[in-house]
């Protein structure tokens, strides 16, 4: 009990020696400063000169001690600190702090000041009260209570490596702005207790934007890695995934911003560095989108893709980008997916096959929701048309878009056609006109390449405006005229009939797979139909590896001189004909009416000079 006693008796006489002769230095370094005594050492900080006195670093700075004190050099005059965090204007307020001069430490200047401190060793060793000390309250009592004062010092922070994560400035600046955060959101883990997804759909379905947090703009002046250990940060404690959205946004807007100027004006017109930069800002925020359904517009994932297919970033981040635009694409306007091509070697305007792959996407997301909704005890019944029509028409819309281009091939425009549903197709006008248009932009097809491109509509499913059009359209082949020309008597004549009493027999023969007042369809034809859309969709799969295949065996050609030399009979044969042709069976089951009846080719086949007549 003695020796505790007098242990805290010299730890408090020692203490109040420390405290007294800290008093002292001060009272001496106030002296000397008021007294104009001649400077007797020049401190060289980052290109600038101090010309000050030994004594008030010295009994407060333990760095210069030491340097001082183990000096060659009897009589010590210059002293350079070259990489002193914060440069001159942070050892400037450290020499203030030395002299015992007030000076005002704001949210601005405490990280370099504490960065500084740190550096120069102004710790409690030395002197009662120092600047770690000093620096440590403050932040600990002010900056870093509120989210504005917690991004700055975090902000100042970025030019301070390493010695900002030494003293753990950085760290505990996330933590803040982390639990500040969470604590101020409605999205927080405390008072966020209603469905998320809720919340999501509701936003979806009213095409509302999102709810912009307060503070989400703050964030926006971090760099972009700082900015991502932020967001971790906030989820690790509880921040839900598909509020991060708004806040990504900003970013992308703020940092990306200088890209939407240069879309579709020539390539690389930015400096290598800055390329580089935003092309590393476009894949992080890519891997940091939430992975919800409906949480970002498709307008900014739209955005995003064009940005990151002219940064020419990591293919994973844009089939990233693609599959989220597939997932929503009902939602989706013309000009999301009228995206430009940025190679530049005189292919198609716009770029086909990224739509084309979204496509993919968004038939394989319905197949999938619709395998796992399938009871095969059950009767198949078909989900609700409104998303699949709205796709439909956007694709049509999308085809009559690009049908001008010259440089678009037929292969590639049908494999495209191909792609929109037979459901998704309440009728066949929009399809009838994206051909109409592709036949006038491309006179010199073959009479066989044209037959081709108007077997993609169903005759039967034209409006009578629209088989009006193509009885007198003389683009088009004359089987095709014909099929309209026959579709458009026997609905004459099931209307006369049906106008006389009774239902006629092609009418009840028709099926509404939408309808609500009819049975559901027998499960042999649910699983052809799905058989089927199973086979174009590996079609499309085959025809675009089979591209990108060609592609590349170009390319290695063009670099070798032995590739030019390359005969047809080399290549490998292609199995196209055998998958088509039982494609081309199942579809013979499947939709009886797409071909022109065999009594309708014999005796309604009008003549040539009657054909361009009515034309």
């Amino acid at each position: 009990m003695v020796d505790l006693d007098d242990e805290r008796g010299v730890a408090s006489r020692n203490s109040k020696k420390k405290e007294l002769l800290s008093t002292v230095m001060e009272r001496t370094s106030a002296w000397i400063f008021s007294q104009e005594i001649p400077s007797d050492v020049t401190v060289h900080a980052t290109g600038a000169s101090f010309a000050l006195h030994k004594f008030p670093l010295v009994s407060k700075c333990g760095y210069i001690r030491k340097l001082v004190s183990e000096s060659n050099e009897a009589d010590l005059s210059d002293i350079k600190l070259v990489d002193i965090p914060g440069g001159k204007e942070a050892f400037e307020l450290a020499a203030k702090f030395c002299y015992g001069i007030n000076f005002e430490i704001s949210t601005e200047n405490i990280a370099p000041l504490r960065c500084a401190a740190e550096y120069l060793e102004m710790t409690e060793d030395y002197a009662v009260g120092n600047l770690v000390g000093r620096t440590e309250a403050y932040l600990k009592e002010v900056a870093l209570k509120s989210l504005a004062g917690a991004i700055t010092v975090l902000h100042r922070t970025e030019s301070l490596f390493p010695i900002a994560e030494k003293v753990k400035l950085v760290g505990r600046c996330i933590d803040a702005i982390a639990f500040l955060a969470c604590k101020e959101s409605q999205f927080s883990v405390t008072g966020a207790n209603e469905d998320g997804n809720a919340v999501i759909s509701s936003m979806a379905s009213h095409h509302k934007s999102p709810f912009v947090e307060w503070w989400a703009e703050d964030l926006t002046i971090l760099r972009i890695d700082i900015f991502q250990r932020v967001l971790i940060a906030m989820t690790a404690r509880g921040y839900k995934q598909y509020a991060l959205g708004p806040i990504l946004m900003l970013y992308a807007q703020k940092s990306l911003r200088g890209l939407q100027d240069i879309f579709g004006k020539g390539r690389k017109k930015i400096e290598p560095e800055q390329e580089h930069e935003k092309r590393v800002v476009l894949e992080t925020i890519v891997s940091l989108l939430p992975r919800e359904k409906n949480t970002m517009s498709v307008s900014f994932l739209s955005m995003l893709l064009r940005a990151a297919m002219y940064l020419e970033t990591t293919v994973a981040c844009r089939l990233d980008l693609e599959k989220r635009m597939g997932l929503q694409l009902p939602q989706a306007v013309l000009d999301d997916l009228l995206i430009p091509s940025y190679s530049f070697t005189g292919d198609t305007l716009f770029d086909v096959d990224t739509v084309q792959r979204i496509m993919v996407n968004y038939l394989e997301y319905e197949m999938d929701g619709r395998r796992l909704g399938f009871n095969e005890d059950e009767e198949y019944v078909s989900p609700p048309p409104s998303d699949m029509e709205r796709v439909g028409k956007l694709m049509e819309n999308y085809l009559a878009e690009i049908a001008s281009d010259r440089n678009l091939s037929v292969s590639r425009f049908i494999s495209l056609a191909e792609l929109v549903p037979e459901q998704a197709r309440v009728t066949e006008d929009g399809m009838y006109r994206a051909i109409d248009i592709y036949l006038k932009a491309h006179p010199a097809l073959s009479e066989l390449e044209r037959k081709k491109v108007c077997s993609l509509m169903d005759c039967q499913k034209l409006s009578r405006e629209a088989c009006a059009h193509a009885a007198q359209n003389d683009r088009l082949p004359v089987q095709t005229v014909v099929q309209v020309l026959y579709y458009e008597q026997q609905r004459m004549r099931d209307a006369m009939n049906g106008s006389l009493g009774g239902e006629s027999p092609a009418a009840s023969r028709k099926l509404n797979v939408y309808s609500t007042d009819i049975h559901p369809v027998s499960d042999e034809l649910s699983s052809l139909k799905r058989e089927n859309e199973d086979l174009k969709i590996e079609l499309v799969k085959m025809k675009m590896r089979l591209r990108e295949i060609e592609k590349s065996t170009l390319k290695s050609a063009a670099g070798s001189p032995a590739g030019s030399t390359m005969s047809s009979a080399d290549k490998p044969p292609l199995p196209r004909k055998s998958f088509i042709n039982s494609m081309s069976k199942k579809l013979g089951r499947l939709y009886p009416f797409g071909v022109t009846p065999p009594n309708a080719r014999g005796k309604m086949k009008p003549s040539k000079d009657r054909r361009h007549s009515i034309s």
